[in-house]
């Protein structure tokens, strides 16, 4: 929901642009700037692209000026949603990415101040901000050690960040006016303090802030299919900033709710780097902003106990790598071709995975290596096939195909971030079946 209201700064900004210079000093006023500059080392990502511009989108848990509304403050702070925008060199497309907070990820060491760090460790994404605010690190440290992870886990270097908290949201949407919803059932959620009847109806900004934090109540309760709800109403809020004629004082409100939660790295400048990024934005045509969800698998496939955490696939570097090329990609997070206006995969000649049948066998010492590695598989969208062990130990991961099978075997590569090298060819086996047979050097090939 955060990410909704983020955006929406940026588009405010373009639509009154003469009312924020005619207010700066009050609006500039209200955005508290961080310096996260050497917090964030010198052991970072390659910078994009002249011209294209990674922005992070940190929406924190603070219940500062909810009055209880949403429940007690936490001990500390977590990133409830975290994005990243990238805008392309020549504006003419965004891809928004979520990252679900939920995401099993490495947490480096970060800064804590005094001249002491945090050790790297495994955890939920969103406890990278909880990590880096320690010791009074506050807004600074958080998305600084947020900044350090999502650099690490995507090799995006990020350029800018922007947060804000419950609070702002809530204000932002009282200031439009509310934000029009259809909901094809009615929804009752305690724990987001939510109570909607079906249909069409106007949301105020506590019912939509609660609309965007319920998860029990609606779909399967994972922060998975909520981030698909704050994407509609985030596509809802757009709409009423960019279709509804506001007039200078309804402008005026929401700038001000905007920015008054508003916090963004000292580089950006305040409100006159805001307005810097609105004008790219405003150049990029109407329909120019793909949101994707990284591609995910619940991490209870690798873990049998761990029920609520996921962890990304690794079709997700083929998006990160697209994105640090700066190339776009479809709603589902695959590189388009240079050359493909169309929301379809730049491979479009290859089998679907769906139509692929995967065979894995275990050459390693590590018992149930097989069965992990075939729901990792299945996860990914292959049809799932046999599984055992190899007839002796293998040192190198191999996908073994049969005559005809080249294709299906390196659409399980690719899936899989493997090279060709490892493709084995043998006979026997259907166009459309491969054998994946896991080696001792499984570690090293991201398996």
């Amino acid at each position: 929901m955060f990410k909704a209201g983020i955006i929406a700064v940026l588009v405010v900004a373009v639509g009154g642009g003469s009312l924020a210079y005619a207010f700066y000093d009050k609006l500039n006023g209200n955005i508290k700037t961080a310096d996260v500059t050497s917090a964030l080392g010198d052991d970072r990502p390659a910078q994009s692209p002249p011209g294209a511009v990674n922005i992070a989108l940190i929406g924190s848990d603070s219940r500062a000026g909810t009055g209880g509304a949403y429940g007690k403050a936490l001990g500390s702070e977590h990133s409830d949603t975290l994005m990243v925008l990238h805008l392309s060199a020549d504006h003419k497309w965004a891809t928004a990415v979520s990252l679900p907070r939920d995401s099993w990820v490495d947490i480096p060491s970060c800064d804590l101040g005094g001249g002491k760090t945090s050790a790297p460790t495994k955890a939920k994404i969103n406890s990278a901000f909880a990590v880096g605010g320690s010791r009074g690190g506050g807004a600074a440290g958080g998305a600084a050690c947020t900044i350090k992870t999502v650099e690490q886990n995507t090799g995006l270097r990020i350029d800018h960040f922007l947060e804000i908290d419950f609070s702002g949201f809530s204000n932002m949407v009282n200031a439009l006016g509310g934000v029009q919803m259809c909901l094809p059932k009615a929804i009752k959620d305690t724990k987001a303090s939510l109570s909607l009847p079906a249909g069409c109806q106007k949301l105020d900004g506590k019912q939509a802030l609660g609309f965007a934090r319920a998860r029990y109540a609606l779909g399967d309760g994972s922060d998975i299919g909520r981030i698909g709800r704050q994407q509609e109403l985030l596509a809802a809020m757009l709409a009423t900033v960019q279709d509804k004629k506001l007039d200078a004082p309804a402008m005026y409100r929401l700038a001000d709710a905007a920015t008054k939660s508003l916090t963004v790295d000292s580089k950006l400048g305040g409100l006159s780097g805001l307005l810097g990024l609105a004008k790219d934005f405003q150049a990029m045509p109407k329909g120019g902003l793909t949101f994707v969800t990284v591609p995910n698998y619940p991490r209870e496939l690798d873990v049998p106990s761990d029920k609520a955490n996921v962890v990304w696939k690794t079709a997700s570097k083929d998006l990160f790598t697209a994105l640090r090329d700066d190339k776009p990609v479809d709603k589902d997070g695959r590189p388009l071709s240079a050359s493909d206006d169309s929301p379809e995969p730049a491979r479009s000649g290859a089998l679907k995975r769906k139509d692929i049948k995967v065979t894995v066998l275990n050459g390693t010492d590590v018992t149930g290596k097989a069965t992990g590695i075939s729901r990792k598989v299945a996860a990914d969208g292959f049809r799932s096939g046999a599984t055992g062990n190899a007839a002796r130990r293998e040192p190198v991961t191999v996908i073994r195909y049969g005559q005809g099978g080249e294709q299906a075997a390196r659409t399980l590569a690719d899936a899989l971030g493997l090279d060709t090298s490892r493709l084995r060819q043998e006979g026997g086996a259907a166009a459309s079946s491969v054998t994946l047979i896991i080696g001792a050097d499984y570690a090293s090939a991201g398996l």
